[in-house]
């Protein structure tokens, strides 16, 4: 089931975030990051009442942990998705999601005191190969003597590491409710992005100073952005709750196909054989992680 709904989130996370690119150069960058979670919540809300009616409740803990869990990984998520479209102004589209993409491995050093899962050397082999892909994709040889300097790859890599701590806290927000692990993972997404709206629209409505801009702005694009969003979160808090995150994101690693496509048709980016080359080696690393967990 992980398998299906990675693959699930993957499709619509690249479709989202080809959205949430021409969205934040419309309205800029605060507004495109509080769309895929205002406008994304409707949506979510639905799906948690159906998951709760035919699959069952859930209780809080007695530690009380869920709501820190969950805060961090809503907070992470903000910086995340904001830091990527930074990367965006700064560089291509291309080059923004593959940089994040080193969450894979971040995810998997942190996951492992925290969550305790551990990964044999298959699933360690692909996860490596789809980092290593991703560099190979993004990083030019002439630019590495100043990579330091350039604020795609600082941008880039902590979106990554943002993005990490978001899949780990997911899922440790949603392994401390009890009940059904589904409908757990749709509650810690529902929080998630209540609390991300409440922040972000109070941001938005404080600078603009004006009440009604978090809903008069791209309505439609808006909306495109966070049912997109939506429908991505629904399977990645799914497969966090399910399997090591680590796993997830790498096998996630196939919305590249995805992102190549966007950057050469709908932004006019050119794809070099580097770039190819790349994402061959993120294909074989998919192919690895789903080997491990057969």
């Amino acid at each position: 089931m992980w398998i299906f709904v990675t693959l699930f989130a993957a499709a619509c996370q690249s479709l989202r975030t080809a959205y949430q690119k021409t969205l934040s150069q419309e309205q800029g960058f605060l507004h495109a990051t509080m769309a895929r979670s205002l406008y994304g919540l409707p949506l979510v809300s639905l799906y948690l009442l159906v998951c709760w009616l035919l699959l069952g409740g859930v209780r809080l803990g007695d530690n009380g942990l869920f709501f820190v869990y969950a805060s961090v990984c809503a907070i992470a998520q903000v910086l995340a998705t904001y830091l990527m479209l930074r990367v965006f102004q700064s560089g291509s589209f291309a080059l923004g999601t593959l940089l994040a993409k080193t969450e894979a491995v971040l995810a998997a050093l942190i996951g492992i005191p925290l969550l305790h899962h551990a990964l044999n050397g298959t699933a360690w082999l692909g996860i490596i190969l789809g980092v290593a892909g991703a560099l190979v994709m993004s990083l030019r040889l002439e630019n590495l003597r100043r990579a330091h300097k350039d604020i795609s790859l600082i941008a880039g890599l902590g979106s990554g590491l943002c993005f990490a701590v978001t899949s780990v806290t997911a899922a440790l927000a949603s392994h401390s409710l009890t009940g059904s692990i589904i409908t757990s993972a749709g509650v810690t997404l529902w929080y998630v992005l209540a609390l991300q709206s409440l922040i972000l629209c109070a941001i938005q409505i404080i600078m603009s100073k004006d009440l009604k801009a978090p809903i008069n702005r791209s309505v439609a694009l808006s909306w495109k952005v966070g049912i997109l969003s939506s429908l991505g979160s629904i399977g990645w808090f799914t497969g966090f709750a399910l399997v090591n995150p680590a796993l997830v994101k790498t096998l996630g690693q196939a919305e590249i196909l995805g992102t190549l496509y966007f950057s050469k048709r709908r932004f006019n980016e050119r794809v070099t054989p580097q770039q190819w080359f790349g994402g061959g080696m993120i294909l074989g690393s998919v192919i690895l992680v789903t080997i491990a967990t057969i």
